[in-house]
């Protein structure tokens, strides 16, 4: 590991980032590189996106970084939980990025690098740039601060200020905004005139917001100063939210509203940096617009709190007359002036609609993976509405399926392949990937779509997957069927293909069967057959689990490992495997022959009834 105490790697003055920029991997992962002199990061698709020279793994220590980042006690805290369940190492090295980091969400064009912000900044010739960053919609307050402080800027001597209107586009909690909302609310807060066009540049920052209060707002001013931003505005509780755990306190604020704005003026490590502070402003009934309240006539001003804010659009509230009532939420209005027209329709919109649409939480990338030639995507990748359906030019059809109305690949693909003693696998989940897709047994046509819990995507957290993953056509595990007391899962037989190739979604391997691991999962059953590909190049020498530790050596313990410890980056226990010796090939094309026979019942006979599965 480097030495930074040593004179020729530490520098002459550092100061340490507030936030620490961590990328935290599992046991699993540090043992796939400590020894690497680079390795490529990849997107979940399987895309590579950057190599990192040089890793180095510390370990990750996460008590101290809760106590030094937050400060406060505060188990249930949405940021913390995920530090807690993340890895217990972290990676770090100098990184080559193989080309522009894009999402395809529809927001790529708000995503500045620092040259192309500095270029923006430049072509509006500006003489200083000031930075608001926002993870809530844009309204009369917000505007407020950021035009009294190109105001404030102008008295200093400068002719042309440009704002530059910082959406945070990384993580956030499930109960912010989403990105395109806020993103379009924005758009509509410029378009109709609450900030100057020409004299504001909306561009989204890739941090995630970890809500870390006085803490983490060092680090979002000192990460704008990288963009071209020598002034920071600053207001009431920065990056705070309410106390998350349950007990007397739950609800109130983690962190004094003033703490922030204290701790940024001794910040250091922020060069010539400097900050533009504000306090709370408030509604003014008299003549519509947000500021400080007037001392001599208090009972002229409204706090109008994010609560109302999204009760009142939640209620599709139309704009108050001149005179405010005194309770916004009976009348079903919003004062005017609060926030722009355009603005406080995508409010309405997102607050009426949040459960009903689909929205971009924050920045995910959807770019597709590889899919095979007869696999055919609708949706947006990483979103619940991506579905790759299967058309009659799908391989290993069964009779007539080429001609049904919809090609089901669990229920048309032929289990057995044309090679003597082979089967045919549909790959669901590519090596190098780590999106969890899985054939949907209730879907008419059965696609493969993302899995989900709890409304959203569900995605391999313990590392990339260093298998190809998917299921066997024609088979099923009957839950009527008990294993010393254990449920049959209800699904397809799961099937790991070991081979050193990334296969594609939905393409369809001929492979040969080595053995079988039985999982037990919350009281079910799950076989995972282990199979090869027939093209792999070692195929020809592995016919067994013994051949696989002979010519793989290693992998079969990784894939125990795996099995066993996939689910704890989430939060949940170890799982249980009935051996770590898997059962033979004999015994694996046992199980697969007696799961084919049940689905024979359940799809051919039709004799098993209230499944909820279509079947052609």
């Amino acid at each position: 590991k480097t030495d930074w105490l040593h004179p020729e790697t530490s520098p002459p003055m550092r100061v340490s980032m507030p936030v620490p920029i961590v990328l935290p991997v599992t046991d699993f992962t540090k043992r796939q590189i400590e020894k690497a002199n680079a390795i490529t990061l990849y997107n979940s698709a399987g895309k590579p996106l950057a190599i990192m020279r040089n890793p180095e793994v510390y370990e990750h220590r996460k008590e101290e970084i809760i106590a030094r980042c937050f400060g406060v006690e505060d188990p249930d805290h949405p940021y913390i939980t995920l530090i807690r369940t993340a890895g217990n190492w972290l990676v770090g090295g100098e990184i080559e990025l193989l080309g522009k980091i894009k999402y395809n969400d529809g927001l790529d064009q708000f995503r500045l690098t620092v040259n192309e912000l500095r270029g923006e900044f430049a072509r509006r010739n500006a003489d200083t740039v000031f930075a608001f960053q926002t993870r809530n919609p844009t309204h009369a307050g917000h505007a407020f601060l950021m035009r009294d402080a190109q105001r404030q800027l102008k008295k200093r001597g400068y002719s042309n200020p440009v704002l530059w209107l910082s959406p945070l586009g990384g993580w956030t909690k499930a109960s912010d905004v989403p990105l395109d909302v806020r993103v379009k609310q924005h758009e509509a807060v410029i378009k109709e005139g609450m900030l100057d066009e020409e004299s504001t540049v909306m561009a989204i920052w890739p941090s995630p917001m970890i809500y870390a209060g006085p803490t983490e707002v060092q680090f979002h001013a000192k990460s704008r100063r990288i963009g071209g931003a020598s002034f920071f505005v600053v207001g009431r509780d920065p990056a705070g939210m309410p106390r998350t755990t349950e007990g007397p306190a739950k609800g109130d604020d983690l962190y004094h509203p003033d703490h922030g704005r204290y701790v940024l003026s001794y910040s250091p490590g922020v060069g010539d940096m400097e900050f533009l502070a504000f306090d709370k402003v408030y509604y003014d009934v008299k003549d519509h617009t947000m500021k400080p309240k007037d001392p001599s006539r208090k009972e002229d001003f409204i706090s109008i709190s994010g609560t109302k804010m999204r009760t009142l659009a939640a209620l599709g509230a139309h704009p108050c007359p001149d005179t405010i009532p005194t309770d916004l939420v009976k009348e079903k209005c919003i004062p005017p002036g609060f926030m722009v027209p355009g603005g406080w329709a995508h409010m309405i919109d997102y607050y009426q609609n949040k459960d009903t649409k689909e929205w971009v939480k924050y920045s995910v990338q959807h770019e597709l993976p590889a899919l095979a030639s007869h696999a055919k995507p609708e949706g947006m990748y990483n979103t619940l509405a991506f579905t790759v359906s299967f058309d009659a030019s799908t391989p290993q059809l069964v009779d007539g399926g080429a001609g049904a109305a919809k090609v089901s690949p669990w229920h048309h693909v032929k289990l057995s392949g044309e090679a003597a003693d082979s089967f045919n696998m549909i790959v669901e989940i590519p090596r190098g990937t780590t999106s969890k897709l899985e054939v949907q047994k209730e879907v008419a046509g059965n696609p493969i779509m993302h899995d989900t819990k709890k409304g959203l995507v569900r995605e391999y957290t313990y590392g990339l997957t260093f298998f190809n993953y998917g299921l066997l056509p024609q088979t099923w595990e009957d839950p009527a069927h008990k294993f010393d007391g254990n449920a049959g899962d209800n699904d397809p037989l799961d099937i790991v293909e070991l081979g050193d190739t990334s296969r594609k979604v939905g393409e369809i391997v001929p492979v040969k069967i080595l053995g079988n691991l039985k999982l037990i999962d919350q009281g079910e059953l799950d076989h995972k057959i282990i199979a090869l590909a027939l093209d792999d190049p070692k195929a020809a020498s592995i016919n067994s689990i013994a051949d696989l530790d002979t010519h793989k050596p290693g992998v079969l313990p990784a894939l125990v490992d795996w099995l066993k410890m996939y689910k704890t980056t989430d939060g949940k226990a170890v799982n249980t495997l009935v051996s770590d010796t898997p059962d033979d090939a004999a015994k694996a094309k046992e199980v697969i022959t007696e799961c084919n026979n049940a689905w024979k019942k359940l799809a051919i006979e039709k004799s098993v009834n209230n499944t909820k599965f279509w079947l052609p």
